[in-house]
């Protein structure tokens, strides 16, 4: 007598709720990586060139509709949102090899540019806290600075041209920057970070940048 091979009762339920089921789910991966990219992300700091604000192996959260909201998975902005100001720290591809890096924004448009030492004046005003000095004001941030590698190339009287920012590291002395690759399009800022939520030996919180 030949043997019948019974099919396992499991297996066309299964067959049956993957074709049903299946395109929903990556319909809704698909939705949920398009809202990650174009609404709201994530970075992971992997240099001291933001020190002190910002340390190695934090991670920050990032607005992605800051400055415009794209179509998802590229470059094209579909509308503008808002302009980068003074003391934002933002996150754009390198103009050099096009890594993506985190800095702040230390001048815009328009402004002429001051470095001495690591130390910023902006149209002929230092961003020199007056009670501390290894910290910088801007109108709704402050930059704590690291000098202790020093302040890194200085910059005299440079005028910042229509479109474009200054982008600094906090780490002066320690950071490959706009004074190495120059000036980026402000249409080229991806987002403005707002907080670390993660600190080495210090776990989860909320620090707002």
């Amino acid at each position: 007598m030949n043997a019948t091979a019974t099919p396992s009762p499991g297996r066309k339920p299964v067959a049956r709720w993957l074709r049903s089921e299946l395109p929903q789910l990556l319909l809704m991966l698909l939705l949920l990586a398009a809202a990650r990219d174009s609404f709201a992300n994530h970075y992971y700091v992997p240099s001291g060139s933001m020190e002190h604000t910002l340390e190695v192996g934090d991670r920050v959260a990032v607005d992605m509709r800051a400055y415009g909201v794209r179509l998802p998975f590229t470059d094209v902005q579909l509308l503008a949102t808002g302009k980068p100001e003074r003391g934002d720290i933002a996150i754009f591809d390198s103009p050099e090899d096009g890594v993506r890096l985190i800095k702040r924004v230390a001048a815009v448009a328009g402004d002429e540019v001051d470095l001495v030492e690591g130390r910023l004046s902006i149209n002929g005003v230092a961003m020199q806290a007056l009670d501390q000095a290894d910290t910088e004001l801007f109108e709704q941030h402050r930059a704590r600075l690291n000098l202790a590698y020093g302040g890194g190339p200085d910059l005299h009287a440079i005028t910042v041209p229509a479109g474009q920012v200054l982008m600094l590291g906090d780490a002066r002395g320690n950071s490959h920057d706009g004074r190495f690759f120059g000036f980026v399009p402000a249409s080229g800022l991806y987002g403005r970070a707002l907080a670390v939520y993660y600190r080495r030996g210090e776990g989860l919180g909320w620090k707002k940048l």
